[in-house]
C-alpha cells in the first residue's frame, strides 16, 4: 500500500495493529504536536484516520470542524466514486452511503467549556471498506464502501482527497464565517425534517443554528442541542 501524500500544512503518521488513530491523535495533540497531523490506519476492510487541529476560536465555534470534515469526505468520495453513489451526513457524525449507515465521524478536544479556546481539536473518521460478517445481510441498514459500487476506490487516494477537500473547507470557513459550509452541508443532512431522537430528546429535526447546533422541535418547545455535546473524552 502506498504512502499517502498530504497537502502543505498537513503531515501523516501511519499506525498499525490495534492502535486507534483517533486515540493516538488525541494523545499527541495533548502533548503539543503540530496542527495538520493526520494519523491513519488503513487495512483491507477499514479506513481509520484522525486530523489534529488547533482552533483559535472558542470551542463551540470550533465544533464546525466536524461538519467541515464531513463535507470534505462527501466531496472526496464524490470525486472518486461513480456518480450514482449518494453520500449524506448525520448530525451526530454518522455517514450514510446510498441511504445505509457506513461509518462515522467522532470528535474530541482539549477542553469542554464551549466559550473557551479548546487548545486542540481532533476529528476522526471510521469507514468500513468491506463487510467481514459471515452473513452481512442480517443488518441491511449497515453497509460498507465496496458494497456500494465503490470497489475501485483506492482508500489511500480517498484519504488524500479527504485531506485536500477538508483543508479547503477549513479555509473557507475561516474566510466567510461558515456561510458556504452551511450551504454545502444542508443538502447533505440526513433526516432533516424528520422525527429523530438526540440526547434523550425526541422531535422533528428542523435544521441547525449558525454554530451547527441541532434545532429539535417537540410538541411544546424548540430545543437547541449544541454540537459540543458530541465531544468524546480523550482516553
Amino acid at each position: 500500500m502506498s504512502t499517502p501524500a498530504f497537502p502543505p500544512l498537513m503531515s501523516g503518521l501511519a499506525v498499525s495493529g490495534a492502535i486507534d488513530p483517533f486515540e493516538k491523535a488525541c494523545a499527541m495533540a495533548s502533548l503539543g504536536c503540530d496542527a495538520g497531523l493526520i494519523v491513519h490506519n488503513i487495512t483491507a476492510n477499514r479506513l481509520l484516520a484522525a486530523l489534529v487541529m488547533a482552533p483559535e476560536v472558542p470551542l463551540e465555534e470550533a465544533m464546525a470542524m466536524l461538519p467541515a470534515c464531513g463535507v470534505g469526505f462527501q466531496n472526496a468520495l464524490g470525486a472518486l466514486a461513480p456518480p450514482e453513489v449518494a453520500v449524506h451526513l448525520e448530525w451526530p457524525g454518522g455517514i450514510r452511503i446510498n441511504g445505509a449507515a457506513c461509518g462515522h465521524f467522532r470528535v474530541a478536544a482539549g477542553g469542554s467549556d464551549p466559550a473557551a479556546l479548546p487548545g486542540w481539536l481532533v476529528v476522526g473518521i471510521d469507514l468500513p471498506l468491506m463487510q467481514i460478517n459471515e452473513r452481512p445481510g442480517d443488518r441491511p441498514d449497515q453497509t460498507a464502501l465496496y458494497d456500494e459500487g465503490c470497489a475501485e476506490v483506492d482508500p489511500v487516494a480517498l484519504l488524500e482527497s479527504w485531506a485536500r477537500h477538508t483543508l479547503v473547507w477549513i479555509n473557507r470557513w475561516e474566510e466567510d464565517g461558515g456561510k458556504d459550509l452551511h450551504s454545502e452541508w444542508r443538502p447533505l443532512a440526513h433526516d432533516m425534517g424528520e422525527d429523530v431522537r438526540q440526547n434523550g430528546i425526541a422531535g422533528k429535526f428542523l435544521g441547525v443554528d449558525e454554530r451547527f447546533g441541532m434545532l429539535l422541535r417537540d410538541n411544546d418547545t424548540t430545543h437547541l442541542i449544541p454540537l459540543s455535546t458530541l465531544l468524546e473524552s480523550p482516553q
